[in-house]
């Protein structure tokens, strides 16, 4: 176990140590990543033959030797070639190189990347062992400000908790619809993969049980090979490049585990028209949870973070918001602190609900109220979930005990509220908090501050707007 970490950390910091040299040329670390997931394959498919002494899946020509024994502009021009023809194949290698493109150009620093992995045998470390290394690669991208990759990246921390509540099972189906660098999906399959030694029921969770959906080329790219070194998908990816957005889902499932992005559709993205939908709203994660309550199997249970605003706006969302109350059962939300994610000034809840019955009671964890994390000082750790974890009651839900009470601990995190308290509220509002904060509590930063803001002005610009085109239609009657 020492040498598996000893190996990790060496080889990590091996890899990011090159990042950094290739980042004073102008070669950008998520370019960096990008260029040693393909040759990283093509180098385990070398060690496939000459270890095991299967059949190359690189066509004659393109393999790993044609490239290793290169230099210079050859090597460049052999590089690119090679890109061109795995890109247009099919099955996993496909999916690994979707749209792929050569982004280190001058043949000096691309031959240190591939001395650099011709150097290691892959193949032959524990599947957790390369799999950590390439997960710990993603989350130093991740935060890296300039690469923007951090919009992909949930804490590793609040997924495990995740997982953790939903509690999925192997035979199992477990989706998510924006799997970003898929790390749903692998703490599922961790969390599964222990519960039998079934041949047939360990082969469906590695081939059939998973599934992910990601927009952005670079990111299919990333998580597919994240689940190959895990040993997931090894045949053919589960994931796919489509706009989970643009059409019905072709399949329902038992478990929804996701972080959709936050904030408006990418530009030029195909506008949505899914006659499925409860409401149109060009809110992407009203849309979002739509497509998710949609693809549900009856009994599917889902756990799923959205920002503050799925939580009171009005119109659309409150439309979604019966309709979950009406359809689902919404047993619990998670209000989650600044501070966690990449992007400064977030504030997002995880919503946790099973298809199939409607809402009684929804209990709140306010581990929001006077908590304070920063990515640098008090990164969130699974630790700090831990009460959270115990209020949940994963076990069996109908055995919760409140640790709110309105006299001897007003202060408590863990309140229930019933479906009727709720639909009293203003615009049918989960937006709720309780605990007392002193005036001068208020510690976050400046950035913190004017995220909150831009957020705020943004919900109000929305209202306004919605409120003039009512002004409209009300004049043209």
């Amino acid at each position: 176990m020492a040498t598996n970490i000893s190996t990790e950390q060496t080889l990590t910091k091996k890899v990011w140590n090159l990042a950094t040299t290739l980042a004073g040329q102008g070669i950008g670390f998520t370019d960096y990543i990008t260029q040693l997931t393909y040759l990283l394959f093509l180098k385990m498919d070398a060690e496939n033959a000459e270890l095991f002494g299967e059949d190359s899946a690189i066509p004659v020509g393109y393999r790993w030797a044609d490239l290793n024994c290169l230099d210079g502009v050859e090597l460049v021009e052999q590089y690119e070639e090679t890109l061109k023809l795995l890109r247009e194949q099919d099955n996993l290698i496909g999916t690994i190189y979707t749209k792929a493109q050569n982004k280190i150009d001058k043949p000096v620093y691309l031959k240190k990347v591939i001395t650099m992995i011709d150097e290691e045998q892959w193949l032959i470390m524990d599947g957790d062992v390369k799999g950590a290394i390439y997960e710990g690669i993603l989350e130093k991208n991740g935060q890296d400000k300039k690469s923007g990759a951090g919009q992909y990246f949930t804490p590793r921390p609040l997924i495990k908790a995740m997982v953790d509540c939903i509690n999925p099972q192997i035979g199992e189906t477990v989706c998510d619809p924006a799997c970003g660098t898929g790390g749903f999906l692998l703490t599922a399959y961790d969390y599964m993969k222990g519960q039998s030694e079934n041949k047939e029921k360990r082969d469906f969770l590695r081939n059939k049980a998973l599934h992910g959906v990601d927009n952005t080329p670079l990111v299919v790219t990333l998580a597919s090979m994240n689940l190959y070194l895990h040993g997931v998908g090894t045949e053919r990816s589960p994931i796919a490049c489509e706009d989970s957005l643009e059409k019905e889902p072709s399949t329902f499932v038992d478990v929804i585990l996701a972080n959709p992005p936050f904030g408006t559709r990418p530009a030029g993205s195909v506008e949505i028209n899914r006659p499925d939908f409860y409401v149109e709203t060009k809110n992407n994660q009203l849309n979002f949870l739509q497509h998710m309550m949609l693809m549900l199997k009856t009994g599917g249970r889902a756990a799923v973070v959205l920002p503050d605003n799925v939580l009171f706006e009005a119109g659309a969302g409150e439309t979604i918001r019966k309709r979950l109350l009406q359809d689902f059962n919404l047993h619990t939300v998670l209000r989650l602190p600044t501070g966690i994610f990449y992007a400064q000034g977030v504030k997002a809840n995880v919503l946790f609900f099973t298809k199939g019955e409607p809402t009684k009671d929804i209990w709140f964890y306010d581990y929001r109220t006077g908590v304070k994390h920063t990515l640098a000082t008090n990164k969130l750790e699974r630790h700090h979930l831990d009460d959270f974890m115990a209020c949940y009651h994963a076990e069996n839900i109908n055995e919760r005990t409140e640790t709110y009470h309105a006299e001897t601990n007003p202060q408590g995190r863990w309140r229930k509220y019933t479906v009727e308290e709720v639909t009293l509220r203003d615009k049918t509002s989960l937006d709720i908090t309780w605990i007392k904060q002193g005036v001068d509590s208020d510690d976050r930063s400046l950035g913190e501050l004017m995220a909150d803001i831009k957020d705020k002005s943004q919900t109000i610009s929305s209202a306004v707007a919605e409120l003039e085109k009512l002004l409209a239609d009300i004049e043209e009657d």
